[in-house]
């Protein structure tokens, strides 16, 4: 039987787009592997009604509120291939087996890529960490530090001074030109040159974040963005044009939500880039309505 849509990737966005299909009596499929991006976070924060609450768990909820409708079927398993084209897609899963469809809607989110240094990515979701709007008023303010990774770090540490006294620890990346050093200075971001070599526990719970010899510097928590890379090879396998972001790569995307691909859709951080639940979820909704227009007007 072919179904209406295929969601592949069950995190906030696909579930979004899925209950909005499901209430709109289309078939839905919906393959997940279990993994979410945020699932190296305790809590997530800043998700209205739902502040504080660990993010698996709104997830679950929203899986047995869709079980409910009866033309939702969830496999867990990935996707590996995508092969047809509009209205006759068929989507070669990792269990082995084939799913035709008339649409698809990619929503597998990112894949944080840290830089490599030492004691960084044990400490991912924990005192290190990327969004100063889900984690930065946990933290409590006091000492916090950012990483930076390309030449926008220095309006990213001028944001976070807003939840702490911020230490930019530029490693080895091309220090702020003068406009950007006068906010950090008007901020009161401190400048830490020289590279990061490690990220090791210091005294009462604070991380110490070495750049060579010398007394590390102590922080409460280090807030870094990574880059994100697509967690799926569909794009690249079917050509689909990309769009440069400041933290990697995302899918063009047109105002309805479709990929350079016809029938192909995409929803969440990899059609968003910089987003959090609240926005992925609302995307995958938009994206989920226009979907299914489509199929009524294709």
């Amino acid at each position: 039987m072919t179904e209406d849509a295929i969601i592949i990737g069950g995190g906030f966005a696909g579930l979004s787009a899925a209950m909005q299909l499901a209430r709109a009596r289309r078939r839905v499929t919906i393959l997940d592997t279990g993994l979410p991006r945020n699932r190296f976070s305790a809590h997530s924060h800043g998700f209205l009604a739902q502040d504080g609450r660990p993010g698996a768990d709104i997830l679950a909820d929203a899986r047995r509120q869709l079980a409910v409708y009866e033309t939702v079927t969830f496999r867990t398993t990935s996707a590996e291939t995508l092969n047809g084209e509009r209205d006759a897609f068929t989507v070669v899963t990792g269990d082995g087996g084939q799913i035709d469809a008339r649409r698809v809607l990619l929503s597998t989110g990112f894949e944080d890529q840290l830089p490599d240094i030492p004691g960084l990515s044990e400490r991912w979701g924990k005192t290190v960490l990327h969004c100063p709007y889900c984690h930065g008023y946990e933290v409590g303010g006091g000492p916090v530090g950012v990483l930076a990774r390309t030449s926008d770090a220095a309006r990213f540490a001028a944001v976070v001074a807003d939840w702490g006294d911020v230490t930019l620890f530029t490693n080895a990346v091309p220090e702020p030109d003068e406009r950007d050093l006068a906010v950090l200075e008007a901020r009161n971001v401190k400048l830490r040159p020289g590279r990061v070599t490690a990220v090791t526990d210091g005294p009462g719970g604070m991380l110490a974040v070495e750049t060579g010899p010398g007394i590390p510097t102590l922080v409460k928590a280090l807030f870094v963005s990574p880059e994100a890379r697509v967690r799926s090879d569909i794009p690249r396998d079917r050509d689909l044009e990309l769009k440069a972001t400041p933290i990697g790569n995302i899918l063009h995307t047109d105002d309805t939500g479709q990929t350079s691909l016809p029938g192909l859709y995409a929803a969440g951080d990899i059609a968003l880039g910089a987003a959090n639940i609240a926005l992925a979820s609302a995307n995958g909704v938009k994206t989920a309505v226009f979907l299914h227009h489509s199929l009524i007007w294709s």
